[in-house]
């Protein structure tokens, strides 16, 4: 086996819905990462072939074990195999750490704005263990955007970071979370499309906050679709995409 993969067992899995899934595995003490960036994982199929996909990991830096957050791919050759994983179970995870969707890809700002759909939540919860970005924007605010409210997935830890001993201090006034509904008009504090509402600014306009190349710094992840389109709303509305030395307004994954 390559010596870039360590095999790796299962120590959690979580069912949020039919579909929606998390789990966690052990760590390689020589495994590194920075918040928001993403691990590939591989597992076996039946005729002995290594399948890898792109995972960005949820949990923290210093946490001893990975979490994953997952979708089931319909007919997908490596969900298919992944959705029946259990405690005990190997994962195979390259020890390479990829993505650029990191903090450290921004200079200054106020307000950090996390957009995501779906399991794009995921390294953002990350990012929300980074003990930095809590002294450095005045604030940030979470967007998770899905159909219905039961894929409104990590509420509790989300709502933790105000409680936990180490970051209520940092966090409180500053984290804002907004749950967003595109099928379903209860349980959410918007509805309708991430793109929408930061083309007609309602999201802004109800937490007086404005999106401007100044003060804000915006990391998209999830849909491409979504991503892509939001992208191109920011930056006709003056912000640009963060590149090595050339610091923007935008950082985005594309690892679909």
């Amino acid at each position: 086996m390559n010596n870039k993969i360590t095999i790796e067992k299962v120590t959690y899995v979580k069912q949020w819905t039919y579909n929606l899934f998390s789990f966690r595995t052990t760590r390689d003490e020589s495994f590194k990462f920075i918040p928001g960036q993403f691990a590939r994982l591989g597992v076996i199929d039946n005729t002995g072939k290594e399948i890898f996909r792109p995972y960005s990991i949820v949990s923290a830096d210093y946490d001893e074990e990975l979490e994953f957050y997952s979708i089931i791919v319909p007919d997908g050759e490596f969900t298919q195999i992944l959705k029946n994983i259990k405690v005990g179970d190997s994962i195979l995870v390259n020890k390479t750490n990829y993505g650029l969707l990191t903090t450290d890809r921004f200079e200054k700002g106020k307000h950090l704005w996390l957009l995501s759909t779906g399991t794009g939540l995921a390294p953002f919860i990350s990012i929300l263990y980074e003990f930095s970005i809590w002294s450095q924007y005045q604030k940030i605010i979470l967007v998770h955007c899905t159909r219905t409210q039961d894929e409104l997935t990590y509420q509790d830890l989300i709502n933790e970071f105000y409680t936990n001993e180490f970051y209520s201090e940092l966090v409180k006034d500053k984290l804002i979370y907004l749950k967003v509904l595109t099928r379903e008009n209860s349980g959410a504090d918007f509805y309708g499309r991430i793109t929408t509402l930061v083309e007609n600014k309602n999201m802004e306009i109800s937490l007086g906050i404005d999106i401007n190349s100044d003060d804000s710094r915006i990391m998209i992840c999830g849909n491409p679709d979504m991503v892509n389109e939001t992208r191109k709303i920011l930056t006709e509305r003056g912000l640009s995409i963060s590149k090595r030395g050339n610091p923007g307004n935008i950082a985005v994954e594309n690892y679909w």
